[in-house]
């Protein structure tokens, strides 16, 4: 293949590096207090961790960012298999890491890495490989679209097992919408939408916490003290923001410790109550601009196996970020799953932003404005 390379899609580009500067300021904003008592006992903990993560990402962000994407072809068989060896190996007793109930580390001296993310970009990268080598079988069932199910199906068991519903949840989205983005059969797509949504429910029946937690979602009052908590903390830290905030550092309910897992899975509630609505709706608003012109990307991109692969990208960010936005706002029960770029967590900032690189790699060879 020979393409005309470009500079990269520079507005993607400045995009992700205002999401990631919010990020970081707001990960030391919402735990440095946290931070000062034991075990940790330095307010910095969280902001020097989550640093050393940016800078490790953004290094494999300007990496991938000059390694032309078509390359990936090569590892895409291996990569599935590292990706499944992984998600096997950290429900080993002995080998996989337990941490608030689920079995979702591994540890590698004093880090820690979540096979889950490493297997998101690996599906990826195979399905798109997979469908741009045979994309006139895309709307046989058998052949077209039955393989990538049974493989997603697969790593999303894998990943429920551990349990984590919804970077399985994510998961299964970011296929489904690379096998539309193919062409597949909007009849095969409704009928996998009708048996997605069962399987989510019937995840949901069959545990007692996540049942405890989609009861809570529908009514966080009932249980205010227990299965209620994050809910109400969570809306109560946006409502308290107002128009403009509290102000950076401010924010009453990350400082007094009433609202859980501030800095991970609940950080976009203390963006709002400590930058307000219109902070809120900035991050928003950057997360949309993210999505249009990671599809722009897509679209524009001349041959298939980058289309999906800037596709898949951008819809397993889009789709992670839709799901903790819900969450926060109490608009979808209770899951823990991060926000892109914003939440703390390395093994996620270093493939969200891997994946970055690949996407601006495929734009340096996209069509024109």
């Amino acid at each position: 293949m020979r393409l005309r390379r470009r500079p990269p899609d520079f507005i993607l580009f400045l995009t992700v590096l205002t999401l990631l500067s919010i990020g970081i300021v707001m990960v030391f904003s919402s735990s440095y207090y946290y931070a000062m008592f034991p075990p940790f006992n330095n307010p910095f903990h969280f902001l020097v961790r989550q640093s050393i993560w940016a800078i490790i990402g953004l290094t494999g962000m300007f990496v991938m960012m000059n390694y032309d994407y078509w390359h990936l072809k090569r590892w895409a068989g291996i990569l599935l298999v590292l990706a499944f060896a992984l998600l096997i190996a950290v429900l080993i007793p002995g080998i996989g890491t337990s941490k608030l109930g689920a079995q979702r580390w591994l540890n590698l001296g004093p880090l820690s890495f979540q096979p889950s993310e490493f297997s998101k970009l690996c599906l990826v990268i195979f399905t798109a490989f997979g469908l741009s080598r045979h994309p006139e079988r895309i709307t046989d069932f058998r052949q077209g679209l039955l393989p990538y199910l049974i493989i997603m199906a697969l790593a999303a068991g894998l990943i429920l097992m551990q349990p984590d519903l919804g970077t399985a949840v994510t998961l299964a989205g970011t296929i489904v919408l690379m096998l539309f983005a193919a062409g597949a059969s909007l009849v095969h797509l409704g009928a996998l939408g009708v048996l997605g949504i069962a399987a989510v429910a019937l995840a949901i029946w069959t545990e007692p916490y996540r049942m405890k937690r989609f009861l809570a979602f529908l009514d966080p009052e009932k249980d205010p003290s227990g299965s209620g908590w994050h809910i109400l903390n969570s809306l109560m830290s946006l409502g308290s923001g107002g128009l403009l905030g509290t102000g950076l550092g401010q924010g009453r309910h990350s400082k007094f410790l009433y609202l859980p897992e501030r800095q991970t899975d609940f950080i976009f509630a203390v963006i709002g109550e400590e930058l307000g609505f219109i902070g809120a709706c900035l991050v928003i608003l950057l997360f949309v601009l993210f999505i249009w012109r990671g599809l722009k990307v897509a679209i524009t991109t001349p041959d298939t196996f980058g289309s999906l692969l800037a596709a898949g990208i951008v819809s397993g960010v889009g789709i992670q970020a839709i799901i903790n936005i819900g969450v926060v706002t109490s608009s979808l029960p209770v899951t823990g799953i991060t926000l892109p770029f914003l939440s703390f967590g390395g093994t996620s900032l270093v493939f969200t932003l891997l994946g970055v690189g690949i996407l601006l790699n495929v734009s340096r060879y996209s069509a024109p404005k």
